[in-house]
C-alpha cells in the first residue's frame, strides 16, 4: 500500500457521497427487522440482497482477505468483524452491524451498536458512551486540526466514564480502496500526529468496551473478543474534511437533528 495520503477531488468527493449514502441507507434498512428471533446470517442475507439488488452495488466486506459474508455482526463480547451464522438474537444483546458498500469504484463505510429487546443499564450506557465518543470524535475535524485531538477527546471521554478504549484497531483513510493510507487512533495526545488538510476522507469507529481494553481473536481467525468477556459497543462514519470543518458522508436520517456541540 501506498503510504501517499489521498486528498480527494471534487469529483471524487461526490462519488463518495453517494457511497456513504448507500452504507447509511442499508443500516436504515435493516433496523427493523432487529429484533430477538432472527439470526445473523438471516440479516446478513437480507442486506445481501438490498446492497447488490437495490442499490446495485457491492458489499465491500464479501470475499475481502477472505471474509466470507457481506456484513460484520458483532455480538455482546464481540468487538469487532464477527462473522454473520446460525446464532440467534435474544433480548438483551447488543448487536453492531458493520457495513460497507461500493459504488462506482467507492466506498462507503459505517457502522452501529443496536440493542435488542430489553437491555442492561450497563449496555445502555456502554452503547451511549461509544456513540459519545464518535461524535466527540467528528466534532475536532477541521483543517489545521491533528489526528491526535481526535484521538485524544474520544479516550478522554471514554477513561472518564469508566471504559476503556480498544487500541488495536483503528479508523482508516478510504476512497478507492477500502483501507487507504492514514490511520486515526481512538487513543492519545492532542497536537501529535497528522494534520487535517481539505480533501481528506477517513473514518472514526472507536470501539469501546466496558471492561478492560485487552482483546483476543477466536478460532475464525476474523472475530475479535474481549479478553475478560465483558461487552464492548463500537460506532462508525467515514468523514470528510471541509474547508471549514467536517462533513459525515454516512449520516443517517435519525442523526440530522443531533446536536455535536451539545455533548
Amino acid at each position: 500500500m501506498s503510504s501517499v495520503i489521498n486528498i480527494k477531488t471534487p469529483d471524487e468527493i461526490e462519488k463518495m457521497r453517494k457511497a456513504g449514502k448507500l452504507a447509511a441507507d442499508v443500516l436504515e434498512m435493516i433496523e427493523p427487522y432487529i429484533k430477538p428471533g432472527i439470526s445473523t446470517d438471516e440479516l446478513n442475507t437480507l442486506c445481501h440482497r438490498y446492497i447488490v439488488d437495490v442499490q446495485k452495488a457491492i458489499p465491500a466486506p464479501l470475499n475481502y482477505k477472505g471474509f466470507p459474508k457481506s456484513i460484520c455482526t458483532s455480538i455482546n463480547q464481540q468487538v469487532c468483524h464477527g462473522i454473520p451464522g446460525p446464532r440467534i438474537l435474544k433480548s438483551g444483546d447488543l448487536l453492531n452491524i458493520d457495513v460497507t458498500v461500493i459504488k462506482d469504484d467507492y466506498h462507503g463505510d459505517t457502522s452501529k451498536t443496536f440493542l435488542i429487546g430489553k437491555p442492561s443499564i450497563l449496555a445502555q450506557r456502554l452503547t451511549r458512551i461509544a456513540q459519545e465518543c464518535l461524535y466527540k470524535g467528528i466534532s475536532v475535524v477541521k483543517p489545521g486540526a491533528y489526528l491526535g485531538d481526535i484521538a485524544s477527546v474520544i479516550q478522554t471521554h471514554a477513561e472518564f466514564n469508566r471504559f476503556s478504549i480498544v487500541r488495536e484497531y483503528c479508523g482508516h483513510g478510504i476512497g478507492r480502496k477500502f483501507h487507504e493510507p492514514l490511520q486515526v487512533l481512538h487513543f492519545g495526545k492532542a497536537g501529535a500526529g497528522i494534520q487535517l488538510v481539505p480533501g481528506m476522507t477517513f473514518t472514526i469507529e472507536p470501539m469501546v468496551n466496558a471492561g478492560e481494553r485487552y482483546i483476543k481473536h477466536l478460532a475464525d481467525h476474523w472475530t475479535v473478543v474481549t479478553k475478560d468477556h465483558s461487552l464492548s459497543a463500537q460506532f462508525e462514519h467515514t468523514i470528510l474534511v471541509t474547508k471549514t470543518g467536517y462533513e459525515i458522508l454516512t449520516l443517517r436520517k435519525e442523526e440530522n437533528d443531533f446536536n455535536l456541540d451539545s455533548l
